[in-house]
């Protein structure tokens, strides 16, 4: 009897190799097409909401495996389900799809030459914050998992999300409307997963962070009123563009002297000022807008009520009126404790133990905080910069550059969160 039990015991692990191994080749299989399917997206970006071409790729590839293919959700959206062949959890794996109004400036065989209007300005679109890449790897994980319905305990939603970046003015979008047109529901998700990749971290490497991992964030527009007057006489008049100076230094003292920072981070910056049409003219009004970051729901309560205050005061102590509005961007990108810890060990397994760190917040923001205020869910950075680099570019700029063997670990790592997750009491 004993000898059965440690030959079944031998035979499960060996069965339990060869799986691993032939899922090991698929992945090495994987990666040349990843990497192709990113340089598409690189070179075909698209943004916010017109994501159009972009989401057809993906609908075509989803259809292709067989798996069942959801189009047109959040107006862009593509939502692909694969039922296991044994009943039990949902989970879903989000990958974001939009590019950015940026001009690329690097010199790259797929290098980005597409311009369109974005505000009434002329500008150049760019994958300059990794969605290329994050599209790419999620539809690697669907082709492998699309092979492997054997090993599914449950159901997983690839969920390839437009407008991350924010809809255009007037429109919906992004997580928000999809969760509202129900991407959530039918079936019902019951965690979620999310990763970005970071021109900053080394290939090889994932960084992660239990709790509040990435700040909420705000948009405002101020709006400054003052009086127009000839430029050689501003004594006639009240100078909207003074008072916009007077307001951006003020602001940031609530940062420096009101805030406590040894608590949490937070950011103001206001990042346009819009004023004036002549070199002689002091104009009617001026229109600033920026951005504000927080990591703690109080403090961005007190952010918010003395912004409000200040702009007011400020632009009365020299003559004028102003208004601050704010409106909510995205909420606190929040990494469920418990299901950090369950998932940990397979992170871990996958990438090395000394490969994967613990790190502190940033200040970047995600809507992918607005799955997990629905549902629990675990959003790590995945390491996406050259080693030994010495010189790497922000997200956001137009010299953000990933390296292309950094996607690998991302596939291998969403297939195995998916099954183990699935297959875990």
């Amino acid at each position: 009897m004993k000898k059965l039990i440690v030959l079944t015991f031998f035979l499960f692990g060996f069965l339990f190799q060869i799986q691993a191994q032939n899922l090991e080749k698929e992945f090495k299989t994987i990666e040349p097409k990843v990497i192709e399917w990113r340089h598409w997206f690189h070179e075909h970006p698209e943004l916010s909401n017109r994501e159009f071409k972009t989401a057809e790729k993906i609908a075509n590839h989803l259809e292709a495996l067989g798996i069942e293919v959801q189009k047109g959700v959040a107006h862009t959206g593509v939502v692909g389900l694969l039922k296991g062949n044994k009943p039990g959890k949902v989970v879903a794996l989000r990958a974001d799809i939009d590019a950015l109004p940026v001009t690329e400036r690097n010199d790259l065989p797929f290098k980005s030459t597409v311009t369109t209007e974005f505000r009434g300005e002329k500008v150049g679109v760019m994958h300059a914050c990794g969605h290329d890449t994050h599209t790419a790897i999620l539809m690697g994980v669907a082709e492998i998992l699309s092979k492997h319905k054997d090993k599914i305990k449950g159901t997983i939603k690839f969920i390839f999300q437009p407008a991350e970046e924010g809809p255009p003015p007037g429109e919906e979008g992004g997580a928000l409307l999809m969760i509202k047109e129900g991407v959530l529901e039918n079936p019902r998700v019951d965690a979620i997963f999310g990763l970005h990749i970071n021109s900053q971290t080394p290939v090889g490497v994932i960084r992660y962070k239990p709790g509040g991992i990435m700040a909420a964030a705000q948009s405002f527009v101020i709006n400054v009123k003052g009086k127009q007057s000839h430029g050689s006489q501003p004594w006639s008049g009240i100078d909207p563009i003074l008072i916009s100076a007077k307001i951006i230094d003020g602001l940031q003292t609530i940062i420096s002297r009101e805030t406590k920072l040894t608590e949490e981070a937070a950011v103001i910056t206001v990042g346009k000022i819009k004023s004036g049409v002549r070199f002689n003219i002091i104009p009617e009004s001026a229109e600033m807008i920026g951005t504000i970051r927080t990591l703690d729901y109080d403090m961005k309560e007190k952010l918010n009520k003395r912004m409000i205050e200040m702009v007011a005061d400020i632009a009365k102590a020299y003559g004028g009126e102003a208004t601050c509005v704010i409106k909510d961007a995205t909420d606190i990108t929040y990494n469920d404790p418990d299901l950090v810890e369950k998932m940990l060990p397979t992170m871990q397994s996958v990438a090395g133990a000394k490969n994967v760190q613990l790190q502190k917040a940033v200040t970047g923001a995600e809507d992918f905080s607005y799955f997990q205020r629905e549902v629990p869910g675990f959003f790590f950075f995945l390491g996406g910069m050259t080693p030994g680099n010495t010189e790497s570019f922000p997200h956001h700029t137009p010299d953000f550059l990933i390296d292309d063997n950094g996607m690998l670990l991302g596939v291998k790592t969403l297939t195995q969160l998916s099954l183990d997750y699935l297959n875990k009491k």
